[in-house]
């Protein structure tokens, strides 16, 4: 695969990390929340505390003072829940936008003698969190948090919050940890596209009539199940007899032969770039289940011809970090013209393509 990419970072992604950079300087490291009840008992004791220095009643100085003892007994025990962890975080290989994804959390509990209860861990400034009842001194304990993100591309992960209400409910003190991290969100790709059609023919009937008739099949590699969309004419009869199940001869196609899924980037990023490159995306899971040969072509980048899962994933990540810009140059043609599907954010487009996507409704 080749990921030669030579744009820089946008304007805009160095704004938003200025941006973050500002508040997380005015963010405290440590936070203390009230819940309902901390914030009714220390109003009661404030009342308490005038009451007592206006009428000098000792009873109402030995209230005050066991009052202000439970507040402050609190604050250090939940002081000492967040304090010695040590938190790693395992991200996955990727993302779907609009889909959860699970990120793994493991928290080791560094102190010696005191165990952690009732520890809350997430992403700071997202509602994820997972939860971990309690870490005995010296152990390890693992926890998962469901997080989703809408828009496609890599999203930076910086930090994480470690959070407790023990021992009484009172307050939330909250910790923050810089662990840097990230994680790549692939385009949707289960959109009802229309199969690609290069030189106004189709890429692959189904049934019968499928198109590996109609290129060059290559070298012949092994032999695999039958799947829907086959040619017949690759049935291996004699291994089909002896197994009681369709079996295929499978060749090397020739890259020629590839579908070349070439996405135009001069668009402002936007909903209508989003939609080509879900289209884009929705395209290559088509191929990938029909097990064609497809590649991906960008003004930034390309991606080699290949088959199967992998290089779908190949595909994905390469979507994902399409940057959509009007002044993006314009792409060239990466095989033979009748084998490329342009697909554009635009509702026209120039040239002598095989196949044009212009537009997400029109895609669609």
């Amino acid at each position: 695969m080749s990921l030669a990419t030579t744009a820089k970072a946008p304007l805009r992604l160095r704004v938003r990390s200025t941006a973050a950079s500002i508040r997380r300087w005015f963010r405290p490291p440590r936070r203390l929340k009230f819940a309902r009840s901390g914030a009714v008992l220390t109003g009661g004791a404030l009342v308490v505390g005038m009451a007592a220095v206006g009428t000098g009643n000792n009873l109402l100085f030995l209230v005050l003072g066991g009052v202000l003892g439970f507040i402050a007994l609190s604050g250090w025990m939940s002081e000492q829940m967040i304090r010695g962890l040590e938190v790693r975080r395992r991200v996955p290989r990727a993302a779907t936008a609009g889909e959860p994804a699970r990120i793994g959390y493991e928290v080791r509990n560094g102190k010696r003698r005191l165990p952690t209860f009732a520890l809350e861990i997430g992403e700071g400034g997202s509602k994820a969190a997972a939860w971990i009842p309690g870490v005995a001194p010296g152990e390890t304990a693992a926890a998962r948090a469901e997080a989703a993100w809408e828009r496609r591309g890599v999203h930076p992960l910086e930090i994480v919050t470690i959070a407790t209400s023990f021992p009484f409910g009172l307050f939330r003190k909250e910790r923050d940890l810089e662990i840097p991290g990230e994680v790549v969100v692939w385009p949707r790709h289960d959109l009802p596209v229309r199969e690609p059609r290069p030189a106004g023919e189709r890429v692959r009937r189904m049934g019968a009539a499928a198109a590996g008739a109609a290129g060059a099949r290559g070298e012949y590699r092994s032999l695999r199940p039958y799947r829907p969309g086959d040619d017949p004419r690759d049935v291996h009869w004699r291994t089909t007899a002896r197994m009681g199940t369709p079996v295929i001869r499978e060749y090397e196609r020739d890259r020629a032969q590839a579908l070349w899924l070439c996405l135009d980037l001069r668009a402002p990023d936007g909903d209508d770039a989003e939609a080509a490159a879900e289209t884009a995306a929705s395209l290559a899971a088509q191929a990938a289940r029909r097990g064609d040969a497809f590649a991906l072509a960008t003004p930034d980048l390309r991606v080699t011809p290949g088959t199967g899962a992998a290089q779908l994933e190949r595909v994905l990540d390469a979507l994902a970090r399409a940057r959509f810009r009007p002044d993006a140059p314009a792409i060239d043609f990466p095989a033979d013209p009748r084998e490329c599907v342009l697909v554009t954010a635009s509702a026209a487009a120039g040239g002598s393509w095989g196949d044009v996507y212009a537009g997400g409704a029109e895609a669609r």
